[in-house]
């Protein structure tokens, strides 16, 4: 198993960490996360989040692990914010926003319009030449990732001309086409 739970988690600047009956609750500029952990304990020393296991056991020392991660990713979040860039490949792929109203046009019969969670910004950047981006920020990873994964699954990148909705920076598995 991985050691990277005993590392301390540094809490930045502007960020306060409360934890009462096995909830951790951490607040910072861009906003409060919750989160409710079991098997280990959460103390606060300092200006450090420490996460320790009660034995050696094996979903101990898997909990131990998570938690830790779970704990840095909120801290991040809360303080600097987390983003991922969606870039739309083909031919009359379109996206635009409204406010929270998502606008893509993905080859099909009709537009897709989506409410993406108000926790989600959510900006579009088309320039002339270049294809469009779906930029997403939020304080929780999680959600920002869950609103991507969904609009990626709409049209995933096929692997013989890379057309589709793929992250910025994604490298495709491509495959050579029928040779004559």
């Amino acid at each position: 198993m991985s050691r990277i739970g005993n590392n301390p988690v540094a809490i930045p600047e502007g960020v306060t960490v409360e934890v009462k009956d096995n909830v951790l609750t951490v607040k910072g500029k861009l906003g409060e996360l919750t989160q409710e952990f079991s098997g280990v304990s959460i103390t606060v020393e300092e200006s450090n989040v420490l996460v320790t296991r009660p034995s050696d056991s094996k979903e101990h020392k898997a909990k131990h692990g998570l938690y830790r991660s779970l704990v840095a990713n909120m801290l991040l979040g809360v303080s600097t914010g987390w983003t991922k860039e969606l870039e739309l490949v083909g031919v009359g792929y379109r996206a635009s926003n409204q406010g929270q109203k998502l606008d893509i046009a993905l080859g099909f019969s009709h537009n897709i319009i989506i409410n993406v969670a108000p926790e989600v910004k959510v900006e579009t950047i088309s320039e002339k030449g270049k294809n469009p981006i779906i930029k997403l920020t939020s304080f929780d990873k999680q959600l920002v990732g869950q609103v991507a994964a969904k609009i990626r699954a709409f049209r995933k990148p096929e692997p013989y001309k890379g057309k589709g909705v793929k992250f910025v920076g994604e490298q495709l598995r491509r495959k050579a086409g029928k040779s004559a």
